[in-house]
């Protein structure tokens, strides 16, 4: 359903990129056993409790695939991979998410820093980082999790989906 005003409560505006179409659909909330059981335990500990994988350990940070980059908890979409772009960092990262209303940002002042977390909109899994470091045309370098992302498209437009598939 598509709706021109803010959505019900409970309920999230998203921007679908197949579509090209704000969507308001349910927010996806579950316990952290029902997380557990739908996620590896890396997916887990990275995109529920706020962990970080080591850089250029993770699936995509040398991917170069055609296609999007979704939530790997429930599958909202986040990144085309015609915005990212190597940072040399070991993680992936991209200069935009495909619409500002699929993600949220908030103040990370843990390690003795102060960053910019990085969540999915629907669903709070932690994604990552965002840095006012990037190449145009944003600035941006959004460096994020490959624990935390599920990537479709690439050279057949198969899926390529995570060990555990989430179901929201």
């Amino acid at each position: 359903m598509v709706r021109n005003h803010d959505p019900l409560p409970g309920r999230i505006l998203i921007f679908n990129a197949q579509s090209q179409l704000l969507e308001e659909v349910e927010r996806v909330e579950k316990t952290e056993d029902e997380w557990r059981l739908l996620l590896s335990p890396e997916q887990f500990r990275v995109a529920r409790m706020k962990g970080t994988e080591p850089p250029f350990t993770g699936a995509y940070h040398d991917f170069h695939g055609n296609g999007l980059f979704r939530c790997v908890c429930c599958g909202t979409d986040l990144f085309n991979s015609k915005t990212k772009f190597d940072s040399g960092t070991g993680w992936p990262s991209f200069t935009a998410p495909v619409d500002e209303h699929n993600i949220r940002r908030v103040q990370d002042v843990s390690l003795g820093m102060i960053r910019t977390e990085v969540l999915c909109a629907r669903c709070g899994a932690h994604l990552g980082h965002v840095f006012p470091d990037g190449p145009p045309p944003t600035g941006q370098r959004y460096c994020m999790n490959s624990s935390s992302l599920s990537f479709y498209g690439s050279r057949d437009n198969s899926p390529e989906r995570p060990a555990k598939a989430p179901h929201s």
